[in-house]
């Protein structure tokens, strides 16, 4: 783990606006600077970076943060990875906490077999740019396939010399220890000689989603028949093969700029597809899509093309592998190609545009597409057409999302002329085994036909959330403001009557709020907030006024998010000139004290409303005699109609 004063000396020195310039064009606006936003197309700006509170706002998304949480948005890097990225840009030093034995002999075994697959890199790369084999045998083949040097470079692909131990030997002369050559399948120990597994080879590097190389496939340049034509690296304890796409580490930006993966089958394709600025594309390998690679891509976008050949004769079997992109709940389209044509020859003879409205035009919905295929397949068999139709049932049957199931449902409906209502009956004998067929197409028709109303629409609102995150914003804002608050008290009147006393109170804004909460023994339920509470209460208590630069530089992600939501809130305004347009923001800070009673008092009220309804749950689901938590919800009723009054006469 990186130790707590790295982190603190990174958060220390990093500018948010020099983080961000390195990514995006940013242009001066007053005291900010502003951009087009990385996360959505736009033509007008409505990304801000504020230096003077170290926080960044994509109006577009809704994102924002300090730097770190930029770097996790748009590198989709982890944290400790962002905390390198900006130790490294900085020029500080990362110290390490303190680990056990185990844990320091496992980082140390792991770092290793980086350093030898790092390495054999190195030695491919040197193979194809520097060694006259490479040269004449492995550029020749790729300036014929078209490729240039800036994305030879990007991709770092290689050469493997035809010797029997080229690498193995370099490898051990540099000290690698033969038991990680072998671990990591580059070398083979053959009776005690350790030989080389690629010969003869262009080598592409696999990398793992932060970009280190973990493996290799090497496609075979000369005229062996006897050899496979590609080879990947065997599975290792950093390489495995169903965890990782290639390509992602060069497309993870373009895939969340564009909200788009497109998937390939091999990795020249990828190659081909960046070369001719298509650079939101990964590759399979040939292998049906796993869960693990699902969630890679999940990681950046929702929305899927896979491609295939226009003559790929495994396009059944593989869209079987599809089928595990629906279980995901992602959005999946499919393109074949013109008979006869690859990726890499269909970019040849056509422009980036024209391939991109090829796509466009003749991407169709997984569904619709093996239905097609399908129905081809039965033409008039009905047997046949029976069985289609219920192999396009099981599919939509995965999916997660019901609306969804029903969409699909009505264009099954459709391309295979068959009714509505015996899909979803046959949909509901998949669904469920234990109701009966027609109350589950009953629930799917009453789905179908029902109007959300405006009051279920309202329900829906997370009251709660909404209410944390006002308390927050007047804690972040006017903590340390003193208000004048108007407190409700009992006095005992000639020593035996008890009567209401109003009674101004000067106080500072976060000791009202603290005291009132603690009062109810209230503590926020979202745990970001909750944190959040902590941190701001701790500072305002220790008579320390807040440096909003210093805390949000500080904070986690996911509480600089929230912040940054808070304090840029006004640069949207600025940003599309409201005030020019006469729409003029009212100023809150003229009336603090009423927003925080208003807050806590509503607060309150939507608990209280909670205990009753658990209380009357509990009391219709219980057959026993229930006067105590009766009279629990006469007391509770009665508190509302209090909190109620109080809330009326502050509105």
């Amino acid at each position: 783990m990186i130790s707590k004063s790295t982190i603190d000396k990174v958060y220390d020195a990093s500018r948010v606006e020099e983080v961000i310039s390195d990514f995006i064009q940013l242009k001066k606006s007053g005291s900010n600077f502003k951009g087009l936003s990385p996360f959505s197309k736009e033509k007008t700006p409505s990304f801000m970076v504020s230096p003077a509170k170290q926080i960044w706002k994509d109006f577009s998304s809704g994102k924002g943060g300090n730097s770190v949480a930029f770097l996790m948005e748009h590198e989709q890097f982890s944290y400790p990875e962002a905390i390198r990225f900006l130790a490294k840009k900085y020029n500080i030093e990362i110290e390490e906490t303190y680990k056990t034995e185990k844990e320091k002999e496992k980082l140390s075994f792991l770092e290793s077999l980086y350093l030898v697959v790092q390495n054999a890199k190195e030695n491919f790369k040197n193979n194809l740019w520097e060694r006259d084999e490479g040269k004449a045998i492995a550029m020749t083949y790729l300036r014929e396939r078209g490729f240039e040097n800036e994305v030879i470079n990007l991709f770092d692909i290689g050469y493997s010399l035809n010797e029997k131990s080229h690498f193995s030997d370099q490898a051990l002369k540099k000290g690698y220890s033969k038991k990680y050559l072998e671990l990591i399948g580059l070398s083979i120990n053959k009776d005690n000689t350790y030989i080389d597994r690629f010969r003869s080879r262009l080598m592409f590097p696999i990398k793992n989603f932060s970009g280190r190389v973990i493996g290799f496939g090497g496609r075979i340049l000369n005229n062996n028949l006897k050899t496979a034509k590609y080879i990947n690296s065997p599975e290792s304890d950093i390489y495995h093969k169903s965890k990782v796409l290639y390509g992602l580490y060069e497309s993870k930006k373009e895939i969340v700029k564009k909200d788009l993966c497109i998937i390939v089958e091999g990795y020249t394709d990828v190659i081909q597809m960046h070369q001719s600025g298509i650079k939101n594309v990964v590759a399979s390998s040939g292998t049906s899509l796993s869960n693990d690679q699902i969630r890679l891509v999940q990681r950046l976008t929702s929305n899927i093309i896979v491609l295939f050949d226009g003559d790929d004769a495994g396009l059944n079997a593989s869209l079987r592998g599809l089928v595990t992109i629906l279980k995901n709940g992602m959005n999946v389209r499919v393109c074949q190609l013109p008979h006869g044509e690859d990726p890499d020859s269909f970019l040849k003879s056509n422009s980036k545009e024209k391939t991109l409205d090829y796509f466009n035009n003749f991407s169709k919905d997984f569904i619709q597409f093996k239905a097609d295929i399908l129905s081809k397949k039965s033409k008039n068999d009905p047997v046949k057409k029976s069985q289609t139709i219920f192999e396009i049932v099981e599919i939509i049957s995965i999916i997660p999302d019901q609306i969804k199931q029903q969409v699909y449902i009505q264009n099954c409906s459709k391309i295979m002329d068959i009714s509505e209502d015996i899909l979803f009956n046959t949909l509901a004998q998949i669904n469920s085994k234990n109701l009966t067929v027609k109350n589950k197409k009953n629930s799917y028709e009453k789905d179908k036909m029902r109007v959300i109303n405006k009051s279920e629409l309202t329900d829906k609102i997370d009251h709660v959330y909404e209410l944390e995150f006002q308390i927050i914003k007047i804690l972040l804002l006017y903590g340390n403001k003193d208000e004048s608050f108007v407190e409700t008290i009992l006095k005992n009147h000639d020593g035996e009557e008890l009567i209401e006393e109003k009674v101004e109170l000067n106080v500072k804004v976060f000791e009202k709020i603290f005291l009132d909460l603690q009062q109810d023994e209230i503590e926020l339920a979202q745990e970001s907030f909750r944190n959040l509470f902590k941190i701001l209460i701790k500072h305002y208590q220790s008579g320390e006024s807040i440096d909003l630069n210093n805390l949000i530089k500080k904070l986690p992600p996911d509480l600089s998010s929230i912040v940054s939501d808070i304090l840029m809130k006004d640069e949207l305004y600025k940003l599309h000139g409201w005030n020019k347009k006469n729409i003029f923001i009212k100023d809150k800070e003229s009336n603090v004290s009423q927003l925080v009673v208003e807050t806590i008092l509503s607060l309150r009220k939507y608990l209280i409303d909670k205990k009753i309804n658990e209380l009357q749950v509990s009391i219709e689901n219980s057959s026993e005699n229930n006067k105590e938590v009766l009279s629990d919800v006469i007391s509770y009723s009665q508190l509302k109609k209090v909190v109620s009054r109080k809330l009326n006469r502050v509105i």
